[in-house]
């Protein structure tokens, strides 16, 4: 037991105190990026093979921050000659060895997200021609949309919306159904949802009128 809760607290995961221990719990519901890399990491990486057949050499594409666009970026060794613009430093170091050309958002740094939001007078991308950006959230549903918990990378992300082609929603099943505090967009704003296999089928026809699945 000891040796358990050394462990939890060398992760962060719990506050050691007199007499026992406390669970540490999340700023504003969201959780640190290091802590969610693991979690439904199967899922993931499912969604990231299916974006990656969706990407295209040549591509310039967006990669939003999160632990299932990282997975993305893990993919894209064998593409050639992509334009990546990206607010997410795990993404930039992932992909900055690839021969890739990586574009930056300039902006504040989070560090619970290791990601860059961007303010107005410091976006400054109107004349780049984004083909396709891969969006993530905390949550989606049919009825209340897309949603995520900060206001900074809603801002970003509707921003990238309104700027790419084609819009993709990465999102793992588990996020089915949760509805967190900010909006990102409707269904309608976006074209595609890349979600893994354990969509019911339930689930998938109340969708399928709202958004193109694969």
């Amino acid at each position: 037991l000891r040796r358990d809760v050394q462990k939890l607290a060398k992760e962060d995961l719990i506050t050691k105190e007199y007499g026992g221990i406390r669970i540490k719990k999340e700023q504003n519901g969201e959780s640190m990026i290091e802590q969610r890399l693991s979690l439904n990491l199967a899922k993931k990486e499912e969604i990231a093979k299916k974006a990656a057949n969706e990407i295209k050499n040549g591509d310039c594409i967006f990669l939003d921050s999160g632990s299932t666009t990282l997975q993305i970026a893990k993919n894209l060794t064998y593409h050639e000659n992509l334009t990546i613009i990206t607010n997410s430093i795990p993404v930039m170091l992932q992909t900055l060895n690839q021969g890739h050309t990586v574009i930056s958002i300039g902006g504040k740094v989070r560090k619970s997200e290791q990601s860059i939001t961007s303010f107005d007078f410091l976006f400054n991308f109107d004349r780049l021609n984004i083909e396709k950006s891969f969006i993530c959230c905390s949550g989606f549903s049919s009825n209340n949309g897309v949603t995520d918990y900060s206001l900074e990378e809603v801002e970003t992300r509707r921003r990238i919306l309104q700027m790419s082609k084609i819009n993709y929603l990465t999102a793992d099943s588990s996020k089915l159904n949760k509805t967190v505090t900010i909006k990102i967009c409707d269904f309608n704003e976006l074209d595609i949802l890349i979600c893994d296999n354990e969509l019911n089928e339930n689930d998938k026809e109340k969708l399928i009128n709202e958004i193109y699945i694969i």
